[in-house]
């Protein structure tokens, strides 16, 4: 039986606005009714929180009792789906996904396996070359240094489990390898050309359903602020090999990719959640919230590959006043 009433929570909601509005416009469309709501450690400071009908302080998600406190709320607002936005959050709520639908809650993760190899980027690099994905090469700084003649320099070195781009750097000669690193940084061979965040829907029975990609034109802390979807030849050969890769992955992923001038088009992170860049995915008909929302309801899912090439993004800040 379909549903035309349903109660989305968008966890660690923080600046998600335009991700909020892409499931509005999703249930609009559907003729569903939709009930928004948000939390984060500090809802005051979320403009995510602002927009929602309803807002929540919960904890830090690397507290225990995190998953207890969005329980909670889904028990005490009859929430139908869980939409995490931050990479350190997805464990958790994947290792609790059966107590939540056991209250009649789903949570939009993939099973643990898939959390855990996207958090890890030598893991990442791993399972996709074992896919058969072009991936560019990647080591532990440690390894890195014991063979340093071996490697084509510059390189880029970034953090094992870091994310929105956070301390990465392009070491240009071996001298200037970082030393005491504060965590697990790794190594990966240096790649120049046009870089895209390929985005995929792989529907609850596990089929990818759309894989659409958008250049990086400008990024701003690791988001897409500028950038145009574009067709690539290799998306379908690169849809096949992640649902190979990855075969317990469900619902929205996304990975960057760089396209090298003497390489091709290399593979270089996962993320296994909806991507900062998707609102520009949705306005060009890859409308992954509206599946989600569909399959949710029990509604017939219309998920597709048809989405417009050539679709530009222009983002711009704007302010949200209280008081």
């Amino acid at each position: 039986m379909s549903r035309r009433e349903l109660c989305v929570l968008f966890s660690s909601a923080g600046r998600r606005v335009e991700l909020i509005q892409c499931f509005r416009a999703a249930a609009a469309r559907l003729d569903v009714t939709l009930r928004v709501i948000a939390c984060d450690r500090r809802p005051e400071l979320s403009a995510a929180c602002h927009t929602a009908d309803r807002a929540y302080a919960v904890p830090s998600c690397d507290d225990e009792a995190f998953i207890d406190a969005v329980a909670d709320i889904c028990r005490t607002e009859n929430v139908d789906l869980v939409v995490p936005t931050i990479d350190p959050e997805l464990l958790p709520f994947s290792l609790n996904t059966e107590r939540f639908a056991e209250a009649g809650t789903r949570i939009h993760v993939s099973q643990p396996l898939v959390v855990e190899i996207a958090r890890d980027k030598l893991r990442t690099m791993h399972t996709f070359h074992r896919a058969g994905l072009a991936v560019p090469r990647t080591d532990t700084l440690e390894n890195a240094r014991q063979a340093i003649s071996d490697w084509t320099w510059p390189v880029f070195v970034k953090p094992r489990s870091g994310s929105a781009s956070r301390s990465i750097s392009m070491i240009r000669d071996p001298s200037a390898l970082p030393k005491d690193c504060a965590e697990p940084m790794i190594v990966q061979e240096y790649l120049s050309g046009p870089e895209y965040t390929i985005s995929m829907f792989i529907d609850r029975d596990g089929v990818a359903r759309s894989c659409i990609a958008h250049e990086r034109l400008s990024v701003r802390a690791g988001e897409v602020e500028k950038g145009r979807t574009v067709r690539l030849s290799e998306l379908p050969a690169l849809a096949r090999g992640m649902a190979e890769a990855l075969p317990d992955a469900r619902g929205a992923l996304c990975f960057q990719a760089i396209a090298d001038a003497t390489r091709g088009l290399q593979v270089i992170e996962l993320n296994a959640r909806f991507g900062g860049g998707y609102p520009l995915a949705d306005h060009a008909g890859a409308c992954f919230a509206q599946w989600l929302l569909e399959e949710v309801a029990g509604l017939p899912v219309s998920a597709n590959d048809d989405w417009r090439d050539g679709v530009l993004m222009l983002r711009y800040d704007q302010a949200l006043f209280d008081g």
